[in-house]
């Protein structure tokens, strides 16, 4: 299940799909060249993201992973 707290590398390991999804974002993953580990909320946070923007993502990451 996709929540704010699955790390990166499982998001994008599980959901290949994700990786698109976040650098639309400018949230480079694992297989972007840049690699950036912990969970989503706090890759989210650090590029400035707030709550409600992650709780968006989430739930448009749940609704890409059901594709």
């Amino acid at each position: 299940m996709i929540d704010k707290t699955i790390q990166i590398d499982e998001l994008v390991e599980r959901y290949p799909a994700a990786v698109k999804y976040l650098m639309d974002r400018g949230i480079k993953c694992v297989v972007c060249g840049e690699p950036i580990w912990g969970s989503l909320e706090e890759v989210c946070l650090a590029k400035g993201f707030d709550q409600a923007d992650i709780q968006q993502f989430v739930s448009e990451l749940r609704q890409l992973a059901l594709e």
